[in-house]
C-alpha cells in the first residue's frame, strides 16, 4: 500500500514538473512555485541538457515508471518492483550528482523525487 502512494505522489510531482516545462516552452521568464533563485531552480534544471534522456523528458519517464510501479505492485509482482525501483534509485543518485554538482543548482522538484525514490526502495526491499 505504501509503495502505491508513494508511486502515486511520483506521478503527480512529475505532473507538475511536466506543467513547468510546458509553461516554460510557451515563456522563458515563466517562474514555478519551485523557484526560488539561481542556486533553487526548478527551471534551471528542467531546462538543462539533463532534463530529457534521448529526447524524451524526465517528467513524461517519471509518469511511465511511477504508473509501471503502481500497477506491478497491484498485480502482486514486487520482485519486478524491487528491481524497477532499484534502477531508478541508481538514477536518482546520478540525476542528483548532475543537479548539484554540474549545474549548481537544488532543484526542489527534482530533491522530492530522489525522496521519494530512496523510501519507495527502502519499502520495496521490505515487502520481498
Amino acid at each position: 500500500m505504501i509503495i502505491q502512494i508513494l508511486s502515486i505522489l511520483g506521478f503527480l510531482i512529475s505532473l507538475y514538473a511536466f506543467k513547468i516545462e510546458l509553461n516554460l516552452k510557451k515563456n522563458q521568464e515563466y517562474k514555478a512555485l519551485c523557484e526560488l533563485n539561481e542556486q533553487f531552480s526548478c527551471s534551471k534544471a528542467i531546462k538543462s541538457k539533463y532534463g530529457h534522456l534521448a529526447g524524451v523528458s524526465n517528467s513524461i519517464g517519471g509518469f511511465f515508471f511511477y504508473a509501471l510501479i503502481f500497477t506491478l505492485v497491484s498485480l502482486n509482482l514486487n520482485n519486478f518492483v524491487f528491481y524497477l525501483i532499484l534502477i531508478g534509485f541508481l538514477s536518482s543518485i546520478y540525476l542528483a550528482y548532475l543537479s548539484l554538482i554540474k549545474l549548481k543548482t537544488l532543484c526542489l522538484i527534482c530533491n522530492s523525487i530522489y525522496i521519494i525514490n530512496t523510501f519507495l526502495l527502502i519499502f520495496s526491499y521490505l515487502s520481498l
